[in-house]
């Protein structure tokens, strides 16, 4: 299965909580921590609602 690579750029701080929540589902709790996730509608679904805090690395 193909995998991404996402990467903490942004602080969540300020941000609504559903939007922490997403983070900590997708693994990303620090700065610039990178986590290799499955690609699936699921997780695109969670990187698309934190789009303007991580980076997709490819």
């Amino acid at each position: 299965m193909a995998t991404l690579k996402v990467r903490l750029v942004k602080s969540p701080i300020g941000y609504p909580k559903d939007q922490k929540v997403a983070l900590k589902v997708l693994g990303l709790t620090k700065m610039n921590r990178v986590r290799e996730i499955q690609d699936n509608p699921a997780m695109r679904g969670q990187i698309r609602k934190v789009a303007h805090l991580v980076e997709v690395l490819e």
